[in-house]
Order: structure tokens, then sequence, then C-alpha cells
């Protein structure tokens, strides 16, 4: 029995949530308004310039809700003039009474994450088990945020004659937050809860694809207890992004996607001089050596390449295996790979879910196409799925993809591709592997395996990119810092580094004694 629920636009947060339990792919409508400012849900002001929203495991125009309506001028600047209100207020309070109520929405989240989680995939496509991790990354990392708020302080200069100096650390004022579609939840939190901690106020845009969950997010800080406009959510697409980023009232813009939207950012807020914090695309390398221990190469490459159907900015999609062990390792990844389960991503059982968009599948098994084109060999996968369930026979499903007899040269192995294509190259030398993998305008990340030592951490010395794993691939503990180099951007998420991000630093210099002047 699949239940058809309706949620009118009075329907609160806790409404909302209550229906996820009987909630099942392709039957969940909301008519609520998306976006959230002043405290409360705000109709837009006129229906123009709508875009569909597509639920990805059904290809149907989501029921979830049928049309993303961009913000304009008009509703940005409320929005912002609302955060600013609201920040004027939060900046007040001591960093202690910050963070009693950042941890009450780190609570309300993790008590309500397999709700939030569920409205999650249905709107992304991912599967549960990921989305539910991705729920408690984001109260994590609040929580995390939360106990720094009240340890930022300044430093006491001791100056000659009993004169002295300090500095605050301040808050910068609103800031933008612009997110991605793979990780829409998780992304809002990252950016709000250092902001927040800081004592900033922020809004927030999610991608246009991804509309639902941010306004939750929302929510819950309202329901724990921050200034009405503290947490601002706007809908829109590239419109929308251009008032935010050009607004006079916003002091930093903090924005998550791809190279060229990346560039594009940074030139439109560079003439307002704001600060900027770019996370954008990569092309990771994945160093496998012949020393490794084999099971968990393995483990680690298909979890380099293959969470959240390959849709992750950071993935090691370019796989560099030891010649010696070559065949070992290909075995036992086709292998594995070959059993992942696709499907209904709502199903416990379900390891990869649908990708965002059809054009985006499209765009993804045009690579595989040219890959082959190229002289690529597809060990494995590479082309749509179309699931037994009747209702998901138009969803955006493919089969993980194995890429052998790679070259440096090939597109699959230069360009993002942000699908479950996995590149696997061989090499011979240390030496040779790093300024091959180093071969790249990205450095968002890295990896190595190997039992030597030594060896693990020289590669990860001349790496060129923001992080780099060590025998395991994509962990993202909240209290690292996680960012690129190069142009995969530049500043950093997470960990105790970002809160230099979302603050600013003030000279007090006191004078105890007589001014000595020239004049």
């Amino acid at each position: 029995q699949k239940h058809l629920i309706r949620l009118s636009v009075l329907s609160s947060l806790s409404s909302i949530l209550d229906t996820m339990p009987g909630a099942t792919t392709g039957t969940v409508l909301i008519s609520d308004p998306l976006n959230f400012w002043g405290g409360k849900r705000v109709k837009p002001m006129q229906e123009k310039n709508t875009e569909p929203v597509f639920e990805p495991a059904t290809g149907k125009c989501c029921r979830l809700v049928r049309y993303m309506v961009p913000c304009g001028a008009e509703e940005v600047d409320e929005a912002i003039k609302s955060a600013h209100a609201a920040y004027l207020q939060w900046r007040k309070m001591a960093g202690m009474e910050r963070a009693r109520v950042m941890l009450e929405a780190a609570r309300i989240i993790r008590e309500r994450r397999e709700k939030i989680a569920k409205l999650e995939v249905i709107n992304n496509g991912k599967s549960i088990t990921e989305a539910l991790v991705d729920i408690d990354v984001a109260w994590q990392c609040i929580e995390y945020y939360a106990g720094l708020a009240g340890t930022l302080a300044g430093q006491h200069i001791q100056l000659p004659g009993g004169s002295f100096a300090y500095t605050r650390r301040e808050p910068l004022g609103v800031c933008v937050g612009i997110g991605a579609w793979n990780y829409p939840f998780q992304i809002a939190s990252w950016k709000s809860a250092p902001a927040l901690a800081c004592g900033n106020a922020m809004v927030f845009k999610p991608s246009p694809m991804t509309p639902v969950t941010a306004v939750i997010l929302a929510e819950i800080y309202k329901e724990a207890g921050v200034p009405d406009g503290l947490f601002c959510v706007v809908q829109g697409g590239a419109d929308t992004g251009t008032l935010l980023c050009q607004h006079p009232k916003v002091a930093k813009v903090s924005f998550t996607g791809s190279v060229p939207t990346g560039k594009k950012v940074m030139e439109m807020s560079a003439k307002g001089v704001k600060q900027v914090t770019l996370e954008l695309g990569g092309k990771s390398p994945l160093l496998i050596f012949k020393d490794c221990e084999l099971e968990n190469a393995v483990k680690g490459a298909l979890m380099a390449n293959f969470l959240t159907q390959g849709e992750v900015c950071c993935n090691g999609t370019r796989v560099y295996v030891q010649r010696e062990i070559m065949p070992q390792f290909l075995e036992k990844v086709v292998k594995r790979t070959k059993a992942i389960p696709v499907g209904d991503p709502l199903l416990d059982g379900t390891r990869m879910g649908a990708l965002i968009s059809k054009p985006h599948l499209e765009k993804v098994l045009g690579f595989v196409s040219q890959a082959k084109k190229e002289g690529a060999k597809v060990l494995c996968g590479g082309e749509p799925i179309v699931p037994s369930d009747p209702n998901l026979k138009g969803g955006y499903f493919m089969a993980p993809c194995v890429l052998d007899n790679c070259r440096d040269d090939m597109t699959c192995v230069k360009e993002e591709i942000f699908g479950p294509v996995m590149s696997v190259l061989p090499f011979d030398t240390e030496e040779e592997v790093i300024g091959r993998a180093n071969n790249t305008t990205f450095g968002l990340a890295s990896g190595v395996f190997t039992r030597d030592i030594s060896r693990a951490h020289r590669v990860a010395e001349n790496l060129e990119a923001g992080t780099c794993f060590i025998n395991n691939y994509n962990i993202s503990p909240v209290e690292v810092p996680f960012g690129g180099y190069k142009m995969s951007g530049f500043g950093r998420e997470n960990g105790q580094v970002t809160i230099e991000y979302y603050s600013q630093l003030k000279t007090v210099v006191v004078e105890m004694g007589d001014v000595d002047s020239l004049f």
C-alpha cells in the first residue's frame, strides 16, 4: 500500500517529518514553500521561471516538490535583511550561549535522523544507508562547532611602559552558503555550523535540483532557539546566486560546486571585496603499491569511486596500481563491483541508488562511450539499468563501471566524470606515479595504499592535494579540515582552522602613558 502524502502550506516541521516512516519511492508530495526567512517559510512572490524538480529514482517530475521557484532581487534582499537583523542579536551573545542553542539543534537532528535521511533520499537518489551517515555527520558538525564557540578568544601583547594591545576575534556578518546537490543537508550543516559558532548569520541557497532538506535545517535551528532570520534559505539557480554574491550586505560567500561556477562566484564576490571559500571539483589519484594489503586496497578503491553513485568531488577516480599486482587487483575489484546492489534507494539492501538527473546520467554514459573510443576496456558496468520494480523504470540508474587499459591522456582520466566510473592505470615506480598523479589542474584529494610507513608519509608529502588518505579513502571526520589545492579551490571546511574563515581579527592598542608626538 503506497501512501500519498499531501502536506498543506501550514504544515509544521514535525508533521512533514512524521509522514516519512510510511513514505515510499514515488509517493511523497509536499506543497509547502521552500524559502525560509524571518523565522518562517515564505511563499514565492511570483511563480515565474520555475524549474521542474525530478525524483531520481523514478525519473518523474518529483511528487515531493514538483517545481522550484527561484527567488528574485526583492526576495533575496528581504532574506539578507532578515539575516542581518538576527546577526546583530546573535553576535552579542557569549560563545557558551550560542553553543547551547547549537547543541540543541544537533540533538533535534539526531533525534529525527531517520526521517530527515528518508526525505534526503527521495530528493537526491542516494541509498538510505549513506543518507543516514550524512545526517549523522551533519549533527556531529554542529555539535563540534558548538564546542568551539565558547573557546574563541584573542591575544594579549605587552608593550613598553605598561601599555598593551589585544586582539578580538569577531564575526564577519551575513555569510552566504551555496550548496551542491550531492550532499544537500550535510553541506548546509558544514557551512552554517562554523558560521553560527563565530557569531555570523547565513543565507543558504541549495541546488535547484535538491531544494527540500535545507529548509528542514532552517526550521530545526529556529526550534533550537536561534534568533529569527539567523539561518535563511532562498531557492534559485544561477541568477539567484548572482544576486547573493553581489549584495552589499553580504560579507562572505562559501561555495561548493564546479570549477567554472566557482570562478564566476569568485569574480562576482571580488567586486565587493568579499571573502570567499571555494570547494570545487577533483580528479583525485589513488596509488596502490604492490606491498599493500590487497583486500583493504580493493575496498578502498570501491569507497573512493562508488559512494553516492560516484557523485563525490573528492573521489579517487584515477586508480594507479603497481604493475605486479594489477591482475589480482582487477579480478577482485571487478568481482566486488559487479556485486553492488543497485536499485530503490529507500531499501536497506541497496548500496547504489540513482544518479541525480537524466542529463547527468547521459553525460556519465557519454564518458564511458568516449573511453571505449579512445581505447579503454570496460571490464564491467557502464550501461543503464532498468530495475524490475515498474515504479523505477524511468529512474536514472546505471551499473558501476571499471575501465582498464587506460592512459593518462584519455578523457576519462583527465576530466571529472562525477559518476560511478573507475579508471585503472598501471605504474612501475614511486617517482613515476607521483609525477603522473600530480599532472592535473585539480588538487582536492589523494590516497595511497602501502605497508611501508616511510613510503606512505613520503608519498603524502609529495602529492599536490588538500587531503591524502593513507590505507583508507573518503573518510571525512568533522574534526579535520577539508579543502583543495590548485583549481580545486581554497579555504577549508571542518576542523578548528575553519573558525579563521568565518571570523576576522581586530587589534586594539592601549596607551597607558602620555602620547609621544612628533608634532
